[in-house]
């Protein structure tokens, strides 16, 4: 069944020399894998450029009723990026944001409010000129709301730990597991968590801050998603950033 629809590029594999697999997460069916073919010509309709991490795409894709990869027929850009993929360090950004959802977006069912947040998120990104360092911290605080992973903030009081695994402050160190933050980081985490897009310029981090609480979010996603692994941007978002 043909159907159109809008998606957000988040991984490409080569599957022959005609072609590629493509993830991304859409606005109709959420999470899919779709076989794209392109071909050599310059007048191909489709072009693997289009295809690039966080690319926003329109396209149309012959759904598979029972299962397997569904076939892009046609597909051309969405909304064309301002200064994504000419900017390093919005490109390494996009790269790692990319590789992050790929891992963790996994529900192949419509979640509009999600594609929403996604699509207003990379184009605020794409569209910001300044003050942007912060921004892969806030994207993924934020993320974890439509997961289902937001922690709980309302019972914080100064000198408490927060508890990673139960996503929670509490009075004393948990006594079951070892995933928790001291109390100078927890109320770190405690002010950061409240930060958004337009007031995380105002919260002033240095690189090794910054990568520290980066490792926190990435922890805490690691304790609370299933086999997520290692990811390979990290290390390049890492080194620019310094």
């Amino acid at each position: 069944m043909l159907q159109k629809t809008i998606g957000i590029v988040l991984h490409t594999l080569k599957y022959n020399d005609n072609s590629i697999i493509v993830d991304m997460y859409t606005a109709l069916q959420g999470r899919n894998s779709f076989i794209v073919s392109i071909p050599r010509s310059r007048k191909a309709a489709v072009k693997s450029v289009l295809f690039q991490p966080l690319a926003i795409i329109e396209f149309e894709a012959d759904y598979k009723s029972k299962g397997g990869l569904s076939k892009i027929k046609d597909a051309k850009t969405y909304q064309p990026f301002i200064s994504l993929p000419y900017d390093p360090f919005k490109s390494s950004i996009a790269l790692f944001l990319a590789e992050f959802l790929y891992r963790a977006l996994r529900e192949e069912t419509e979640n509009r409010p999600l594609f929403s947040y996604l699509l207003h998120s990379i184009t605020w990104l794409d569209e910001c000129k300044t003050g942007y360092a912060n921004f892969h911290l806030v994207f993924l605080m934020r993320l974890s709301r439509f997961l289902g992973l937001y922690p709980n903030l309302d019972d914080y009081l100064p000198g408490d730990y927060f508890d990673l695994q139960n996503g929670s402050f509490v009075s004393i160190p948990p006594q079951s597991h070892a995933s928790y933050l001291t109390a100078e980081e927890s109320a770190r985490v405690s002010m950061l968590m409240r930060m958004n897009y337009d007031t995380m310029h105002l919260f002033a981090m240095n690189r090794i801050q910054r990568a520290r609480f980066l490792s926190i979010i990435i922890d805490y996603y690691r304790l609370h998603v299933n086999d997520f692994p290692v990811l390979k941007s990290l290390e390049v978002l890492k080194e620019l950033f310094d």
